[in-house]
């Protein structure tokens, strides 16, 4: 934290970071230019790795001409950096959707795609379609990840689904990180799936869509946990206070630190649009006080924030500094996706990613490539 500093950019890198007392050059700041004049704060733009939509447009429904609209929205709010995640579908659905995806991915406007199923445990689906949870199959995978060429970077499975050994195999192939996620197994399963597994690992959405921590019956919680305190595994939060009250957040990152936590949106394509009906998928949902619910069931269907609305989260209400909410909204997930050389911090030499906010942290002013994003 530099309390009077500079973030000095040339094109799109980050030229020159320190307090301003130093700084080389004398021209204007970046944060005169717009926005009413008080307290700013540069942060590093946000990275979200588990997002389904946002402004009105859901990934899993968007087409190469829509799906532009959803990661606008969170850009506008500082995510500069994003996956675009999908959910359970048949197959030629999820080659659809991953091939219109794939074409973002190429022109740099998303950072991949993240693929939530479809080898999921039925009895913790949440808001995945049932019907479209199935056993491993290698050869429907293989298929997903030939339309998408290279943008597929993770993928979230149950470690008890039937062939999980074929798809350990499949995903270090093709260089796809590994998300253990809608999961009704036992912390043994999780513990030896997570070792197993090649690359970068992560829980998905940690505590939500699996079976709660128990002192006889610890389950895939206490598997992660131990698994994130080893330097194993990054966990995934959902900290919008809907999906994990803000203690719970608190004592997550007191346990493991925020080196092995991604704040997530795992937003929908209401975040940032009116209460009423919406999609996830195949499934009807219905948005009521910002609070995204299947309409007929009522499970929590994705969020409604942004991943620097999470942030704020962190540092008001669960107590979290600011620095460490920022690594775990920035720095953590880009070091996930093997991004830490390039963007997720405020240093000379990388990608100026910024987020200049008030002195609430909502953001004034976004900027990407060394470019205003508008």
């Amino acid at each position: 934290m530099i309390d009077d500093g500079v973030v000095l950019v040339r094109g799109e890198r980050i030229e020159w970071v320190g307090p301003a007392a130093e700084c080389p050059d004398t021209g204007p700041a970046l944060d005169d230019e717009a926005g009413p004049a008080g307290p700013r704060t540069v942060l590093p733009g946000m990275v979200d790795v588990h997002c389904h939509g946002g402004g009105g447009v859901g990934f899993p429904d968007a087409s190469t001409e829509t799906a532009p609209t959803a990661v606008r929205f969170h850009r506008r709010r500082g995510t500069t950096t994003m996956l675009a995640s999908l959910v359970s579908a048949p197959e030629d659905v999820m080659v659809r959707q991953t091939a219109a995806l794939a074409a973002l991915w190429r022109s740099g406007e998303l950072a991949g795609v993240h693929l939530e199923g479809p080898f999921l445990a039925a009895s913790r689906c949440g808001a995945q379609d049932p019907a479209s949870i199935v056993p491993v199959d290698t050869a429907m995978l293989g298929r997903v990840l030939a339309a998408g060429d290279g943008a597929v970077r993770s993928m979230t499975f149950a470690p008890e689904v039937d062939g999980v050994e074929h798809l350990i195999d499949a995903l270090a192939d093709h260089d796809v990180r590994g998300s253990v996620g809608h999961t009704d197994t036992d912390a043994e399963t999780v513990t030896d799936i997570v070792r197993r597994l090649a690359g970068p690992v992560s829980a998905t959405h940690l505590f939500n869509g699996m079976p709660p921590f128990h002192h006889r019956a610890p389950g895939p919680v206490a598997a992660c946990l131990a698994a994130a305190a080893r330097g194993e595994m990054m966990l995934e939060l959902i900290g919008d206070g809907v999906h994990l009250d803000p203690v719970t957040v608190r004592t997550v990152v007191d346990l493991v630190g925020p080196d092995r936590i991604a704040f997530v949106s795992d937003a929908m394509a209401a975040a940032g649009s009116a209460d009423g009906p919406y999609r996830l998928g195949a499934l009807d949902v219905t948005v009521t006080d910002g609070v995204a619910r299947l309409t007929t069931g009522g499970a929590i269907a994705g969020g409604t924030s942004t991943v620097l609305d999470i942030v704020r989260r962190a540092v008001d209400e669960s107590g979290i500094d600011l620095v460490s909410a920022v690594r775990m909204g920035s720095t953590t997930p880009a070091a996930f996706l093997a991004l830490a050389g390039t963007l997720g911090r405020l240093e000379a030499g990388l990608r100026a990613d910024l987020v200049i906010t008030d002195d609430r942290l909502a953001p004034v002013r976004v900027v990407r490539a060394g470019e205003d994003v508008t």
